[in-house]
């Protein structure tokens, strides 16, 4: 038996062909894979199909967060060219950022739009802390956004392998995204096409609230025994409505895994507000999220284990090996797995 509080427990093979770099369309003929632990049954079948699964009586949760074009390519003083990636606002209108290469502090970096930033501190993880100014103007978050979102690019997961494309701009966003400061998509919900959203609409309690997915979610755990892990933060809004509707739920459907942290978040806290590091694994399992709509992740990632939480991670494995044997599509643009 594998020890499911050990990251090597949390590795597989996957193939190099079945990590998808491009969605299929339309998005709802996505494979999904129905694992029932009632029954102990795994069911194939595809998204479109999604609500013979669902139980009647439920209360959706999903992530309306928006993904910024937050990677640029500029110069240093020097000329020398650097490649910056926006990961999330902090206080006082400086930013956490990552920069390819050697940038002290003091050093000036120059983009279009007479978008300049400064470093002002360098972390040990190898981020970067810097304030962005445009004619030498300090950009709040919202100005800053409207600046990338002209010379910016898509961060596509560096898994993709490729630069993002027009198509992207459409496919890396959910339907309902309203809220920027993302640099990942909730990809769970990248399934959605507008027919099933409306008929989830039509029959169930469908509530929204805010995640932005930072860079971290990509980071794999590096240190052995998962509890010793530093878990990365993300900020997170519920609005009153949502708020209520998750006091009321009887049965709570997490579209994805950014949900399904927020929501156990505020099981736990009862803050609607915030950073949330929470660390969802066999050792700490969720108390207020009943059923699970997520994609295939990572090996040894903070979001297999996550899945695990539900189910152990003896049947995540087992579950994932039936995925590769059936040549599902693996990662942010690939197929989908409901929990029930």
């Amino acid at each position: 038996m594998r020890d499911p509080l050990k990251t090597s427990s949390y590795d597989y093979n996957l193939p190099k062909e079945l990590i998808a770099t491009h969605p299929v369309s339309p998005a709802d003929s996505a494979r999904l894979l129905v694992y029932n632990r009632t029954t102990n049954t795994i069911t194939h079948t595809t998204f479109k199909h999604l609500m013979d699964f669902l139980p009647n009586e439920l209360s959706v949760f999903l992530n309306d967060t928006k993904v910024i074009k937050a990677r640029i390519f500029g110069t240093k003083e020097t000329g020398g060219k650097v490649e910056l990636l926006l990961n999330k606002p902090l206080f006082m209108d400086r930013y956490l950022v990552m920069i390819g290469g050697k940038v002290r502090v003091g050093t000036q970096l120059f983009f279009d739009e007479n978008l300049m930033a400064e470093v002002l501190e360098v972390n040990e993880d190898g981020s970067r802390i810097v304030k962005f100014s445009q004619n030498d103007k300090k950009l709040d978050f919202l100005e800053l956004v409207e600046i990338l979102n002209k010379i910016g690019h898509l961060p596509l997961p560096p898994y993709m392998n490729r630069s993002d494309e027009k198509e992207d701009e459409k496919d890396y966003q959910t339907l309902f995204a309203k809220n920027y400061g993302a640099v990942a998509a909730p990809t769970a919900s990248l399934h959605f096409t507008p027919e099933l959203l409306e008929k989830i609409n039509a029959k169930y309690s469908v509530n929204y609230l805010t995640l932005h997915v930072g860079a971290g979610t990509f980071k794999p755990v590096d240190v052995d025994d998962i509890l010793n892990h530093p878990m990365h933060s993300e900020y997170f809004e519920i609005g009153i409505d949502a708020k209520k509707a998750l006091d009321n739920a009887q049965k709570v459907l997490a579209v994805g895994t950014t949900v399904t942290r927020t929501v156990e978040y505020y099981a736990r806290t009862n803050k609607i507000q915030g950073e949330c590091d929470l660390f969802l694994n066999p050792a700490n399992k969720p108390i207020k999220v009943d059923y699970l709509l997520t994609n295939f992740h990572l090996p040894k990632s903070t979001l297999i284990m996550l899945v695990a939480s539900f189910v152990g991670l003896e049947k995540t494995l087992e579950i994932y090996h039936e995925a590769i044997k059936e040549n599902y599509r693996f990662y942010s643009y690939g197929d989908g797995m409901l929990i029930i």
